[in-house]
């Protein structure tokens, strides 16, 4: 067994697979877990009470993580005129219209992000089948689709994250980075949590949060106590 295995073995005694840990506990236990030659990604995953398959039970949304996300984002927007010149000052990695759609229906996606001012919507629309399974469609939902561009370049920069309800009922993102602090891991997550228990939709019957749990890229996952994320114990 190598080194990689030997510590694989280590970190898997170390974590109690059925205690639900308090969360100032499960970060440092994350961060110390992430042994990895790069600097991990820390993930939460939210086990929800919901069939996404019915419409009046989507979650979707957009949370500002308070201490950034650790992750260099490269932001698209279509937009035009001023507004192309105003995404460019924020930052945005690329502005474009009918030539990026071009570039775009080429198969070349150089973004994380795409962002659209909502007289852009009519082009855009056109690449519905190449953004929308790689979950890049611009959406007013989530602050995509807006005339305020800067704005929305400078969120996604700063550690926007976008989140959207899976088959299973399962909504995660990385919320931050190995090397931060524990101070910084821990807000975040609450953040995140709190976001989507904020878009807990219409249709939602019983318990929304069933479960959440806290790994890094190559490490094992921590189940949640609620009580620990979130005030109200997360459960609403």
């Amino acid at each position: 067994m190598g080194n990689t295995g030997k510590r694989t073995v280590k970190v898997r005694q170390a974590v109690d697979r059925t205690k639900l840990y308090p969360l100032g506990e499960a970060v440092k236990l994350v961060k110390d877990n992430a042994n990895a030659k790069f600097d991990e990604t820390v993930e939460v995953a939210l086990n929800l009470g919901v069939d996404p398959r019915h419409a009046d039970q989507m979650v979707r949304g957009v949370c500002n993580l308070p201490n950034g996300s650790g992750r260099k984002v490269r932001v698209a927007v279509f937009a035009k005129g001023a507004k192309a010149e105003e995404a460019k000052k924020a930052g945005a990695d690329i502005v474009g219209a009918e030539d990026l759609v071009e570039t775009i229906t080429k198969g070349v996606i150089e973004f994380d992000r795409c962002i659209a001012t909502p007289d852009m919507m009519g082009l855009v629309g056109r690449l519905g089948k190449v953004l929308g399974p790689r979950g890049l469609m611009p959406n007013p939902k989530v602050g995509t689709v807006t005339m305020d561009v800067a704005n929305a370049v400078k969120a996604a920069k700063g550690g926007a994250v976008e989140f959207r309800v899976e088959k299973a009922g399962i909504v995660h993102a990385g919320v931050g980075k190995a090397s931060f602090t524990e101070e910084q891991i821990a807000g975040n997550v609450k953040a995140f949590v709190d976001a989507v228990i904020k878009a807990k939709p219409q249709g939602a019957k019983g318990t929304f949060v069933k479960k959440v749990s806290i790994s890094s890229t190559m490490g094992p996952g921590l189940k949640l106590d609620l009580a620990s994320v979130t005030a109200a114990g997360g459960i609403a």
